[in-house]
């Protein structure tokens, strides 16, 4: 029996604290708010994209944000996809499962 691939969740509680578990650990995939204090997400995602051993990891932007110019500036710093809150769990997965090939 295939038992599936157990995921570690590393959790930050803005962008910038984001940014000092970027260690050169690998990491498949990023989920971040628009809305934090200290870094924005697009600022994230800004600086995660300057890191070459994180230049090529897929970001989803989970987020309130809805306007097609702030969806416009997540997409030109970098993000893979942006989902907005509220979401349906089918909506979520369906964004991860594009972005994380299977092992």
């Amino acid at each position: 029996m295939h038992s599936p691939a157990r995921a570690e969740v590393i959790e930050a509680c803005d962008g910038v604290d984001a940014l000092t578990k970027l260690d050169g650990r690998k990491i498949h995939l990023i989920i971040s708010d628009v809305n934090m204090p200290n870094m924005d997400g697009i600022a994230l995602v800004k600086e995660v994209k300057q890191k070459p051993d994180y230049k090529f990891t897929p970001i989803i932007m989970l987020t309130t944000e809805s306007q097609e110019d702030k969806k416009a500036q997540g997409q030109a710093a970098g993000a893979s996809a942006w989902v907005v809150k509220p979401f349906q769990s089918a909506q979520m997965l369906a964004a991860v499962s594009k972005l994380i090939a299977p092992r």
